[in-house]
């Protein structure tokens, strides 16, 4: 048995020099505020593996509201959401993300995040797609105010369809 897991999460810029993406820094211009460390790519993958096996959100599990997530890894998270798939009996076969930002310019470091993200989640980097978009100048993303990440995710009960 197949399912499929949505996940989306989107932060606001603040003056900085690096973003966090996939676990990987990047320099820009500016940073992403956020009670954890902002990996806004990491944090809708976990809830795309989340919701693949309706476990809630990563809200739910780690709550912005507690001190001892303020400055957490991001890779916490996914690692946790990881085991709960695992739990539930599933197996992760691919992630496909879209990151949507108008700076910084990420086609340099797409393949590092990707080999990242599978190293995180234990699959094969060709499993992992990120891709990178701007709005083009419209609203908030295209403003630089902002980042927005969309990920889907497909897992598999295991010992089914092998």
């Amino acid at each position: 048995m197949f399912k499929v897991g949505f996940g989306c999460d989107q932060h606001r810029y603040i003056k900085g020099e690096r973003i966090l993406l996939g676990g990987i820094e990047i320099p820009a211009q500016v940073a992403i505020e956020a009670h954890s460390d902002g990996d806004t790519l990491i944090h809708a993958i976990t809830d795309a593996l989340l919701g693949a096996v309706a476990a809630g959100d990563i809200g739910e599990l780690f709550p912005d509201n507690l001190e001892e997530n303020r400055n957490r890894r991001s890779e916490d998270f996914l690692r946790k959401a990881c085991e709960i798939v695992a739990t539930q009996g599933y197996e992760i076969v691919n992630v496909d993300s879209t990151v949507q930002a108008q700076t910084p310019k990420l086609s340099e470091y797409k393949r590092d995040i990707a080999k990242n993200i599978a190293d995180i989640i234990g699959i094969d980097p060709v499993c992992v797609s990120v891709k990178a978009k701007t709005a083009e100048g419209m609203d908030a993303i295209g403003r630089c105010e902002g980042i927005r990440v969309d990920s889907l995710v497909l897992v598999r009960r295991i010992g089914v369809g092998d």
